[in-house]
């Protein structure tokens, strides 16, 4: 049957209200006990209810006419209750219901009001809330007339919510939305419950089973089952006010550093002296704001201050705290005014300690208000507040010679240390009883003399001077010739020039050369020094000076600066100590320049049209950053087969090597073995000829001295010679009358290593027993041997910790020879259990275990689970990051895996852990090394090593360090981005004002050249004059009749500023 036409049916008004049916066509409802609806029904029912509400006008008269509409019995065909009603005009049979909903949800194109409005004629037209919004088909998935691309996603009260495609757009990573989730404190957690955990009572620690026995009978068919349509929506009431009870009665949900934060103020309220206490919450509370946030540093400093103001008040003991008031003081610097600042620094250094001294004295340094003079005038006020604290007063030393090394006063840090070292180790006897102003007096006439002082060839000394009668002999000037520079542009020059001076004036010059007078600062008189030099009488200091001359000269001894401290946590002079890291060479090691451009690596390879990735390939493990505990490592141990050791030929290319040999030659004790090794460690990475030729030369005035035997014995084998070195043990320890002393079990086991590291495990085995006064390699002789390693350890005696360990590493591997790998690492555990963390000899021993399994698996390439080395080096680094050798361990056991993810891990700032102590410039070298670890990586990691420079230059800890500051800037310059490189040089002569030399000031004249101007580079260098930097060459001199070219990046006139040219356009873009 056809669907009849439209056009037959008389014409009416559709908007005039519909009668409504009569009785006779009411129909009965064929289920009066099914009185639960659907939940499509309900809801269709809710959103009608509000729909309807939406649609009501601001006319009163017309609300109460929709008001009487609704009141209309509704049609049973297939309306819309929100108002979008779609209906064929004319009735239909009550059965017809399915075929009219699919009739008019596919070939219907108009809509029809059946409420009708009586008030269309006398407004003019429909109500628009009428007129239906929109109509939705395909299942509420599309709306009709609509693009078919776009779908409804979401439907509320407001309307509906549409996507192309049907997918809601997921926010980005890089979203702002995105990130403030990120950054967002988690709004639920997983709370335990208030009740029982368990769903049965426990009895007796156990759940017991049920059984039906033990359940009681229900009659289940005599229970009352209500009826579903009238009972639902009150039990969805009751569960819901239930749930709502239960969340109202639980606390607020807190996240875990809320949780964190509450134990600390209760820690802190039961005991507020607790100082670790206090940091802990300064830690954590910093958590929520991260360094490289916007105005980080400015909402820091006031968070730091409010919580240490809490803490410093809290108890009167805490005002002598100098952890407490460092970093008090340190966040006063971003917030208080100078005066203030300064007031409170003078009350914290009431407290006194060294550590407040020095870190009093780097704030000085940083102001730069009056040059070196306010530096040298601050240290001197520092060494007289020191008293008797030898040690301290070397620091303070050592930090203004380094001070004046950066502003380029050279010459004048050299003769600090010549007349300190006069001053200690070559004092008249007849001075020894003298006060000590009048010990200044005689030291000043031997200066005056200007003989050749501690540090210069044929210095004979101020002990000698004295009672000389001959002619005094002034030592020549160092005669170098100035290389030649090609380059047309002034400025290089001049920084070349600049360059070549510093490195080659390194001692103070005499008033009879001829350069004297043209460079007055070349001559150092002793009243410019006489300030800074102090008494040092103890043997500890003494020889302590010997070895931060040696550091301030370029050859760093590591682990040496922590044995400064009595607290090595509280030492922060790594900032500005390591001098060798800026040496040229140092940094080109850290950032390679090859591997940084990617279109020139080759990744994959084809075999037979299919793509197959390369291996990975890495740069050695053990890298230039060369870090750990003080004696350690001996200065000839290797770790590696290519001989990586404390020193070798890289460590020492920028030092003068001539001054180093006098300081060995003349600051060398009458007894003093330990010395005499170092001397040749040195000697050996510049020369082997030259250091087998010293030892030589030692050895035939000392024949009876073990450690000299054990180090020329350590040149043979570092010469490929394993046959001359045997010889010298076996000659050595069979002449030796005690066996069982240090430096015989010393050779004893470089002896046992070397044959173990040769592959001769049963030689070694022999030397093994007969170090323990054993013969032969039976089970009988070997069993004897280890109980007497065993028992000479369980012995309580006076001996070091380096003794000890060397017995330990003797029986660790007898058993490693004789049993196996386990054993020789339960030998370590024993011993290694019973000492303190974080000490010296604690990771000495540690740093000997993963060695062993280092040599025995990939050295020996002996079969071993590779987790048993891999386990081993990561808990070992993660005790120790900063130690390099074990860094590098770790670097081994990691190589080849396809996951990267535990290095990555290490190079992370481990925001999340508020706790772990900060790194320090140690590791941030080691660090940046590690990001181009893989040969090729640097392009790819780049990002990683910029994230991690950018947070040590921001942190607390190592801001004010020119050394990172330097590192960051010449990383930048390795990756082209000169523009940053700029920006970031600005930033790092605001935080270290008095850095001339290799560091930063020289940088704008010579990498960056191409990026900043001529003009500029004038206002530079009248800055440097400023801040009092020395500057060898007059820059104006170079300019004369040099004019500066037009660049095609110039904009406007060349007295226009990249401020002005902001501020201008910012004028033009206006209001945009």
């Amino acid at each position: 049957m056809s669907a009849p036409s439209f056009s037959s049916f008389p014409p009416s008004f559709s908007s005039f209200p519909d009668v409504g049916p009569g009785p006779s066509k009411q129909q009965a409802d064929p289920k009066p006990d099914n009185l639960q609806l659907s939940k499509e029904q309900k809801r269709k029912k809710r959103d009608g209810k509000q729909d309807e509400h939406d649609r009501q006008g601001p006319s009163s008269k017309r609300k109460r006419h929709m008001k009487g509409q609704s009141r209309g019995s509704r049609e049973s065909h297939n309306l819309s209750e929100d108002g979008d009603i779609v209906s064929i005009e004319g009735g239909m049979p009550s059965g017809s219901d399915g075929l009219l909903e699919s009739t008019t949800s596919s070939s219907l194109f108009y809509f029809t009001d059946r409420k009708g409005d009586a008030l269309n004629l006398q407004y003019g037209g429909l109500h628009s809330g009428s007129v239906p919004r929109y109509y939705l088909a395909a299942r509420g998935k599309m709306i009709l007339g609509l693009n078919p691309l776009w779908r409804v996603i979401h439907r509320g009260r407001k309307g509906v919510e549409i996507a192309a495609g049907g997918r809601r757009k997921m926010h980005a990573l890089t979203d702002p939305s995105s990130r403030h989730l990120l950054h967002s404190a988690p709004t639920r957690m997983l709370r335990a419950s208030r009740e029982d955990k368990y769903q049965y009572d426990e009895a007796e620690g156990f759940l017991p089973l049920v059984s039906k026995s033990d359940q009681a009978t229900s009659q289940l068919y005599r229970s009352i089952i209500s009826i579903e349509g009238e009972d639902s929506d009150s039990d969805a009431s009751t569960t819901s006010q239930g749930d709502s009870s239960d969340n109202d009665s639980d606390s607020v949900p807190m996240s875990a550093l809320q949780v964190t934060l509450k134990e600390l103020e209760e820690q802190l309220t039961a005991e507020p002296s607790s100082v670790a206490s206090w940091l802990s919450l300064l830690s954590y509370t910093l958590s929520t704001v991260p360094i490289a946030s916007k105005n980080a540093r400015k909402a820091r400093s006031e968070i730091s201050l409010s919580v240490l103001s809490r803490a410093i008040s809290a108890h009167p003991s805490n005002l002598s705290s100098k952890s407490l008031r460092l970093r008090y003081l340190k966040a006063g610097e971003e917030v208080w005014h100078e005066n203030k600042l300064d007031a409170e620094w003078e009350d914290a250094l009431k407290v006194g300690g060294v550590e407040l001294w020095m870190e009093w004295l780097e704030w000085k340094i940083k102001k730069g208000t009056k040059g070196v003079e306010t530096m040298v005038a601050a240290a001197s006020r520092a060494l007289f507040s020191l008293g008797e604290d030898e040690i301290g007063k070397l620091r303070v030393l050592w930090r203004t010679a380094v001070g004046l090394l950066n502003a380029g006063y050279v010459e004048r840090a050299a003769a600090l240390f010549q007349a300190q070292a006069e001053l200690t180790y070559k004092l008249p006897p007849l001075m020894d009883t003298q006060p000590f102003d009048c010990q200044l007096d005689s030291l000043e006439e031997f200066w005056d003399s200007e003989v050749p002082r501690i540090g210069e060839i044929n210095a004979q000394g101020w002990d000698k001077w004295v009672i000389s009668t001959h002619k005094p002999n002034i030592p020549p000037p160092r005669t170098t010739v100035r290389p030649p520079s090609l380059n047309a542009d002034p400025f290089r020059r001049w920084e070349a020039l600049e360059r070549w001076s510093d490195s080659v004036h390194r001692l103070p010059s005499r008033s009879v050369h001829d350069f004297a007078d043209i460079d007055p600062y070349s001559v150092v008189l002793f009243s410019d020094i006489r300030p800074l030099l102090v008494r040092i009488a103890s043997p500890d200091a003494k020889c302590a000076l010997r070895f931060i001359w040696l550091s301030f000269l370029g050859l760093h001894v590591p682990g040496f600066l922590r044995t400064l401290s009595a607290n090595p946590d509280d030492n922060m002079d790594d900032r500005w100590a390591y001098t060798h890291f800026a040496q040229s060479s140092f940094l080109e090691s850290i950032l390679p320049s090859d591997g940084l451009v990617a279109s020139k690596r080759i990744t994959a390879d084809s075999h037979t049209g299919v793509l197959v990735g390369r291996e990975r390939q890495y740069t050695k493990s053990f890298g230039p950053v060369k870090n750990w505990g003080f004696n350690v490592l001996g200065p000839f141990d290797a770790v590696t087969t290519h001989g990586w050791r404390m020193w070798d030929r890289e460590d020492v290319a920028g030092v003068d090597q001539q001054i180093v040999r006098e300081v060995f030659a003349q600051c060398r004790f009458q007894d003093d073995p330990e010395w005499d090794v170092l001397s040749l460690a040195f000697e050996a990475s510049c020369s082997m000829k030259s250091a087998l030729k010293i030892s030589k030369h030692l050895l035939a005035s000392r024949q009876d001295s073990l450690l000299l035997w054990a180090s020329h014995a350590q040149l043979e084998r570092l010469r490929g010679r394993l046959d001359d070195a045997r010889k010298i043990y076996q000659t050595v320890l069979s002449a030796s009358s005690n066996s069982g002393s240090p430096e015989a079990m010393h050779m004893w086991w470089d002896w046992a290593e070397m044959e173990w590291l040769a592959g001769g495990s049963d030689v070694a085995i022999e030397v093994l027993v007969r170090s323990t006064a054993g013969q032969g390699t039976s089970g009988v002789a070997i069993l004897r041997a280890k109980r007497y390693l065993q028992e000479s350890l369980a012995i309580t005696s006076q001996e070091t910790w380096k003794t000890r360990e060397l017995r330990l590493k003797i029986w660790a591997l007898l058993e490693l020879l004789t049993a196996s790998p386990h054993s020789a690492l339960s030998v370590f555990d024993t011993q290694i259990s019973k000492l303190t963390p974080q000490t010296i000899s604690h990771e000495s021993m540690t740093a000997a275990s993963v060695l062993f399994l280092y040599n025995h698996s990939a050295v020996l390439r002996n079969p071993m689970p590779p987790a048993l080395f891999r386990e081993r080096a990561e808990r070992a680094v993660d005790l120790y990051p900063n130690n390099t050798v074990l860094l590098g361990l770790f670097l081994e056991a990691e190589k080849g895996r396809g996951i990267w993810g535990r290095v990555r891990a290490m190079l992370s700032e481990n925001t999340g852990t508020p706790l772990l102590k900060e790194k320090d410039i140690m590791r941030r070298m080691a660090e940046t090394w590690v990001t181009g670890w893989g040969i090729g990586g640097w392009e790819a990691e780049q990002e990683r090593a910029r994230s991690g420079l950018s947070a040590a230059v921001q942190s607390e800890r190592t801001r004010g360090s020119a050394i990172l500051w330097r590192l960051y800037v010449e990383f930048e310059i390795k990756m082209g981005q000169l523009e940053r490189a700029k920006r970031l040089l600005f930033r790092a002569l605001g935080e270290c004002p008095l850095v001339k030399g290799k560091q930063l000031y020289l940088l704008a004249f010579g990498p960056l050249r191409s990026v900043i101007s001529g003009r500029e580079l004038r206002e530079w260098a009248e800055t440097m004059a400023e801040r009092g930097i020395r500057m060898r060459n007059g820059l104006e001199e170079m300019l004369e009749g040099w004019s500066e070219e037009r660049r095609d990046d110039d904009r406007g006139s060349d007295a226009e500023d990249e401020i002005e040219y902001n501020a201008r356009e910012l004028r033009r873009l206006r209001p945009y």
